[in-house]
C-alpha cells in the first residue's frame, strides 16, 4: 500500500461514508447516485468490494 503524507498507510479497502468526496467518487465510479451509495454503507459495511457488489446488483 502506498503511504499518505502523514507517513500512514492508506486503506482503499474501505469507503468513508461520512467522507462526501469519497461518496462521490464511488457514485461516479459506479454510475450510481450519491443516495444509494450511502444507502449501500449502511446495509452492506463500509467495505469497498461489498458495496460495489451491492451496488451491481442493482443495475
Amino acid at each position: 500500500m502506498s503511504n499518505s503524507g502523514r507517513g500512514r498507510e492508506q486503506d482503499s479497502a474501505r469507503v468513508a461514508g461520512s467522507q462526501d468526496h469519497q461518496i462521490r467518487y464511488e457514485a461516479g465510479n459506479q454510475g450510481d447516485a450519491k443516495d444509494l451509495v450511502k444507502g449501500s454503507i449502511k446495509e452492506i459495511g463500509n467495505r469497498r468490494g461489498g458495496t460495489e457488489t451491492d451496488l451491481d446488483r442493482w443495475k
